[in-house]
């Protein structure tokens, strides 16, 4: 038995956004990762000729995506133990006209020279990026089929993977199967992201244009439970007028260490909102530091209590909400 190849912490997965059929996704990494890890070995010459620029990065793989992505993402370290995946490849998954599942397969006897820029190599890309599923409520992919805005990988059943669509609905796929186990309609307009609920295989939840998060369980799906929505929450609040009482909501963020805390913004807002599923309603605490509309959040992985945002006033702000 071969030795398990070890998965980088240091490639990144990149998708391209156009208004037109060019789009392409990319993996992309150092071109000689040993450098981390024994910073001495620099002048080794088997380091490779013109390897000057260690903090470069290079395209490792591309391939030909078509519509614009709107979400990419690796595969999660649960799908190392599924028999339905190859052991010698990677995945990825991607979002549009369609969920699309891809393989990524790296040479481990590569020898990359790095460039300045990603994308400027005149060498080809050493690893390989081929696409293995393309799952769609409709049969034939096509630009009239309803476009995918987002998914959630499941990190407890890794065959799972939950979409969200401008169409209203969500969609729960089994990759293993190829196949859909479900779809509901989850709002009165678009749905913009969707994410599983940590340590579950049954519930999830999704936020959307008509200003609302709902909660859903695969056991029960007869109804949903409304978290939080915006409308009602303003009335309550303030006297705000009409047209931002129904401002979409954009995306979601679990806290990874607290299944119960949720962060979330508005379209056009500066805030974010940071909910407890405990308590619905209202929100628990608003952040309020960006100085334009927030694009991106994220919950630090090792720390709790750390929240990431991104805006359009060009600020990365770290919040420690202990």
């Amino acid at each position: 038995m071969g030795a398990q190849r070890i998965r980088s912490g240091f490639r990144l997965a990149l998708g391209s956004f156009t208004e037109d059929y060019r789009n392409r996704i990319s993996v992309i990494g150092l071109a000689d990762e040993r450098l981390l890890l024994d910073p001495s070995g620099f002048e080794d010459e088997n380091y490779g000729e013109g390897y000057t620029q260690p903090q470069d990065f290079v395209v490792l793989a591309e391939a030909m995506h078509g519509y614009p992505i709107t979400k990419v993402a690796w595969e999660p370290a649960s799908t190392l133990t599924q028999a339905w995946k190859a052991s010698s490849t990677e995945l990825l998954t991607s979002t549009g006209d369609a969920l699309r599942i891809w393989e990524y397969f790296a040479d481990p006897n590569s020898d990359v020279k790095p460039t300045s820029f990603v994308g400027r190599s005149t060498q080809p890309p050493t690893g390989r990026l081929t696409q293995k599923i393309a799952l769609s409520s409709s049969k034939n992919p096509n630009p009239t089929s309803a476009p995918l805005t987002s998914f959630s990988w499941n990190t407890i059943a890794p065959a799972l993977i939950v979409t969200s669509s401008i169409d209203t609905t969500c969609t729960v796929w089994d990759i293993s199967a190829s196949s859909a186990v479900t779809q509901l309609i989850a709002h009165d307009r678009e749905v913009f992201d969707v994410a599983w609920v940590p340590g579950s295989t049954d519930s999830f939840v999704s936020v959307g244009a008509d200003g609302s998060l709902r909660a859903f369980d695969l056991r029960s799906l007869e109804h949903s439970t409304i978290l939080y929505e915006a409308h009602a929450y303003r009335n309550q609040s303030s006297t705000q007028s009409a047209g931002r009482q129904s401002s979409p909501l954009l995306r979601i963020s679990f806290n990874p260490l607290d299944p119960n805390s949720i962060a979330t913004f508005h379209s056009d807002s500066p805030d974010i909102q940071i909910l407890d599923m405990r308590n619905p309603g209202r929100p628990v605490l608003e952040l309020k530091g960006h100085k334009a509309p927030v694009q991106a959040i994220g919950w630090g992985s090792a720390e709790g209590s750390v929240l990431a945002s991104a805006g359009d006033d060009n600020q990365l702000l770290i919040w420690d909400l202990i």
